[in-house]
């Protein structure tokens, strides 16, 4: 492998992340699964987010080595949402000397109230050349196995009814895309921007809090304290994004089973998690029936 590639310090679906030129850089290269264009596309739209002055890592270059492509960033030396809502479990349920439970909850609603603001700070973008987010829904509906060919129309039915914005909107802000540094949250892994609504970006993020499968590893105690803070994870960022931008959880809600439809779609979810999204499709088709 090229001289220049250090030590492996991250891994995705699509990707594997290594340092780069002595460790001040990263480089993303792309696994098997993921082509050139795909790569381009993110780096394309990484650095349209750059020049915006959103709060993403400096993109650098474009590269392919030994037959992967891959892009060079600026390193960020922080931690993913992910990562900082597990270690605030396994805190809470834990007796660790000096951590005190309230200033652990406090910790936790700051970071999901600054995720609200740099979420809000990406959607008030607008006019940018990026691919329609209506069409990428759809296009991911319809390659979906895990729906009749009926719930798949019912479901693009829905999605047509809804009103249509034109803002930018980031398409995978889940807990490992949102990394805090500094107090700041950072909007990594832009290869699936869109331009459309709002809606769907929280109505993402909110499918994760509620539905995602905890890894494995964690304790019995602290699933079950992730379990109970869920729903106020969830009050605290529609809460905070409400008072920036004015869109309410009720019309996040019309975008859950869209979503919850074209994740099904994704790589990067097991088949459990998918379950769960199916079953919660299948109830809200129900209840529009009624």
């Amino acid at each position: 492998m090229n001289a220049m590639i250090g030590e492996k310090i991250g891994e995705g679906g699509c990707s594997e992340v290594f340092e780069w030129e002595n460790a001040s850089k990263i480089i993303k290269l792309a696994r098997a699964n993921t082509d050139i264009d795909a790569m381009k596309r993110e780096y394309d739209h990484n650095c349209m987010a750059w020049e915006q002055g959103l709060p993403v890592p400096q993109p650098f270059e474009f590269v392919e080595i030994d037959g992967r492509p891959g892009i060079v960033f600026e390193r960020i030396y922080g931690e993913t949402l992910m990562k900082r809502f597990v270690q605030h479990a396994l805190h809470r349920t834990s007796s660790e000397e000096g951590v005190t439970e309230q200033g652990h909850i406090e910790d936790k609603h700051d970071d999901v109230r600054i995720t609200a603001q740099m979420l809000s700070e990406i959607h008030s973008k607008s006019n940018l050349n990026v691919p329609s987010q209506r069409e990428t829904i759809k296009n991911s509906i319809g390659w979906v196995n895990y729906l009749t060919s009926k719930e798949k129309e019912d479901v693009i039915t829905l999605l047509e009814s809804l009103p249509s914005k034109q803002q930018l909107c980031h398409g995978d802000p889940n807990l490992g895309n949102i990394m805090i540094r500094e107090g700041n949250a950072l909007m990594i892994d832009w290869m699936n921007a869109t331009m459309g609504n709002p809606e769907a970006d929280l109505a993402e993020y909110i499918i994760m809090i509620r539905y995602a499968v905890l890894p494995a590893y964690l304790p019995d105690e602290a699933v079950d304290y992730i379990n109970t803070i869920r729903e106020s994870i969830i009050d605290v960022f529609m809460d905070e994004y409400t008072k920036l931008a004015g869109i309410t959880y009720e019309e996040v809600d019309a975008w859950i089973a869209p979503i919850a439809a074209r994740k099904l779609s994704a790589d990067g979810i097991g088949e459990e998690e998918k379950n769960v999204l199916v079953n919660e499709i299948r109830k809200r088709l129900a209840d529009l029936q009624r």
